[in-house]
């Protein structure tokens, strides 16, 4: 209830001292009744001397609530005694208007009269109490409104103390000479020692005045040397202008000049725009082309180096990054604005763009040709993977003549196959960088064996010879970039060019193979006697799948002579009834690893170097003997002369074999026909397989 309310509720009584008889005596009645509880009202004149107001809030302030409270207490209970006698008067009975019972209902209806003033005081304490409580936190807001200006005021001051406390002044930035220097170089009316050495301030200033006069010095003469500089300027321009105007005029002569430079075989302007181009090679590529370059100039005029790709890129990716800037953030703007209207790449997507971008090439590569003297050239494409930090290469093979003849050979100049093993034990399937492993795993790739086809092979040469060298490889060098590429550039250029010799003199070779014709050179006719009467019937080539299920050649595949890099052929010789398979391994460093043979004779029988030890001796004559059958260098004809020699072999075991089985007489199957001291020595009954020329008889080793 609000406080106008109460107001509005409280009751002003204005009595005077005049009555009737009847209430002067009620009102004597009811003093004598009250006249041990309450206290007597409170009044207060009026303008009007003769009437007397009373006022309950005056009153208010003179009571004790204490004993208002006890008041309360007895009149509660005087009012329930009142009760109980009334309860015993009717019980007893007394009637209801019986003197008795009205006098006890008038002392209840004073002491409901006391009840309800005592109520009254009640509710006037709790408002006046609630309006102290209310102007007491009004009280207490503004002190605590006080207290927080103060306090901010306080928090302002303390940074105000504390930006002065951390001002530094900008003599702190500027770097001013030693103290030493400053008393040796600056004046006396300057630096003033006898002021200076005790006071700090003071030195301070001195060394001030002495740097803005050094700073004015120093001044003047940026200025003299800006002007010797403009008069520097105006005579480059007037040089380069000079020069501009020889321009058209030395174009017009390198034109002209261009059938005599092609004549000579000089290409100044050509080698002028590689040269140009090249600035933009990364560093790998370009010292792989300076090597190249400076090797065919000294020892092979036939080579030649080729820069390709897209020149336009490469500028842009080899430009800093500070001058690119601008256009990457225009892009990355024009990339999200159309993101935003596409859908959102799946995991995959991601992932594979990723590895895209991290198998990604450099935008030029190097082409080096090797030209042979018959005219086929062996074509090298050089690339390097930018984020890999490798090198791969990819080969083509370009030849005078057809070579789709042989079925056999297409797989000799394949450009997967061909640089197999160039060096021992580099197949060119993994990268070389150990650094690589940790990148794939971030894309999820599990082998770079999976990308070789497309992206090329990333030999351990080809590392070497654009200088990069990485703690894989076996043996360490101290060499780097150019020293290690020129170390290496002459072997593997050599190595390169029989390589190419040597397939294709293997691809002429299984032509007339697979033919039944067996090519022995003539410088290669002294090691086989004049007549061999068997012949080669059939030669193929196997899978690696198709070797390992011979049966005898298993002896073979556990002594791990074999990989499946090697080139695996099958070759049949026949004499009557006699026939001798012979599984052939052909190393892809062929002619420096001789050809494995593996024999098994089908007749009267099946019969295999596991079994036989005259089998064992003839797959000895094939396979160790090979300074004996190697031929002219660079050993080309050795598988030639390896299938003759088994061929001879095979006339020498069967014509010395006995007639007959089973001892019966009649004429021989084989009749002997090659000119032997012994036929078998010793107790393994071994048959006289070596060749003496110009005897022309077989004898034992």
């Amino acid at each position: 209830m609000s406080s106008d309310a109460v107001k509005k509720r409280k009751p002003k009584v204005v009595r005077n001292e005049a009555g009737t008889p009847e209430t002067k005596r009620s009102r004597a009645e009811g003093d004598q009744v009250t006249e041990r509880s309450i206290n007597p009202p409170s009044f207060f004149f009026s303008n009007n001397s003769d009437v007397r107001v009373y006022n309950e809030e005056v009153e208010l302030e003179d009571r004790d609530p204490q004993q208002d409270y006890m008041l309360y207490k007895d009149t509660c209970a005087d009012l329930a005694k009142l009760m109980a006698e009334i309860q015993e008067l009717k019980s007893s009975g007394a009637k209801v208007g019986s003197v008795e019972i009205e006098e006890r209902h008038r002392q209840c209806s004073v002491h409901f009269i006391t009840l309800k003033k005592l109520n009254r005081l009640a509710h006037m304490r709790l408002k006046k109490g609630r309006d102290q409580t209310h102007e007491a936190k009004q009280r207490v807001d503004v002190l605590h409104l006080q207290l927080q200006n103060l306090l901010y005021e306080v928090m302002h001051l303390q940074k105000e103390i504390s930006k002065c406390l951390e001002f530094k002044s900008q003599h702190e930035e500027i770097e001013l000479v030693s103290e030493e220097e400053f008393f040796q170089e600056a004046p006396a009316e300057i630096s003033r020692p006898h002021v200076t050495r005790d006071d700090n301030h003071q030195l301070t200033l001195a060394r001030l005045d002495w740097e803005l006069e050094q700073r004015k010095r120093l001044a003047e003469q940026y200025k003299m040397s800006l002007a010797r500089k403009e008069k520097i300027q105006k005579a480059i321009e007037q040089k380069r202008e000079y020069l501009s105007s020889l321009q058209p005029g030395l174009q017009n002569i390198m034109q002209a000049s261009l059938p005599v430079q092609e004549y000579l075989s000089m290409p100044f302007e050509q080698m002028q725009k590689q040269a140009e181009v090249a600035r933009h090679l990364p560093p790998p590529l370009y010292v792989l082309l300076v090597q190249a370059a400076a090797y065919g100039q000294a020892c092979d005029k036939t080579l030649s180096v080729n820069i390709s790709g897209d020149v336009d890129e490469a500028k842009a990716l080899s430009r800093r990054p500070e001058d690119s800037q601008e256009d990457e953030s225009d892009s990355d703007a024009e990339e999200e604005q159309q993101n935003t209207k596409r859908r959102r790449a799946t995991v995959g997507v991601q992932l594979e763009d990723k590895r895209k971008a991290m198998l990604r090439r450099h935008p030029l590569s190097l082409c080096v040709d090797l030209k042979c003297k018959d005219g086929s050239v062996l074509h090298l494409f050089f690339y390097y993977l930018m984020n890999l930090n490798i090198l791969t290469v990819k080969t083509k093979v370009s030849t005078a003549t057809d070579l789709s003849g042989a079925v056999s050979a297409g797989s000799l100049l394949n450009s997967e196959s061909l640089l197999n093993c160039l060096y021992a034990s580099d197949h060119g399937k993994e990268t070389p960088n150990p650094a690589n492993r940790y990148q794939f795993d971030k894309v999820g790739i599990t082998t770079f064996a999976d990308y070789v086809s497309d992206l090329g092979h990333p030999y351990v040469w080809v590392q070497k010879l654009g200088g990069l060298q990485f703690s894989s490889d076996g043996a360490q060098s101290e060499l780097r970039g150019s020293a290690l590429s020129a170390s290496h550039m002459e072997k593997t250029m050599k190595l390169l060019r029989g390589r190419l010799q040597a397939r294709l003199a293997l691809h002429k070779q299984f032509s007339s193979l697979e033919h039944s014709i067996i090519p022995v050179s003539s410088e290669c006719q002294h090691l086989f006697p004049a007549k061999v009467v068997s012949g080669l019937t059939r030669w193929t080539m196997m899978s690696y799948q198709e070797f390992t299920e011979l049966g005898f050649v298993q002896h073979v595949l556990k002594a791990g002579l074999v990989c499946e890099t090697d080139l695996f052929f099958m070759a049949v010789v026949e004499r009557g009834t006699a026939r001798l398979l012979a599984a052939v391994v052909l190393n892809p460093r062929y002619p420096e690893v001789m050809p494995l043979f593996s024999l098994s004779l089908h007749w009267k029988g099946e019969r295999s170097g596991r079994t036989e030890d005259n089998l064992r001796a003839m797959e000895s004559e094939v396979n160790v003997f090979r300074a004996e059958l190697q031929g002219p260098r660079p050993g080309l004809q050795l598988l030639t002369n390896q299938i003759q020699r088994l061929c001879v072999c095979l006339d020498v075991y069967l014509e010395t074999e006995s007639q007959v089985c089973d001892g019966s007489e009649g004429p021989r199957e084989f009749p002997r026909e090659k000119m032997c001291l012994r036929t078998a020595r010793g107790p393994s009954r071994l048959k006289p397989f070596k060749y003496n020329h110009p005897q022309g008889f077989f004898s034992h080793r």
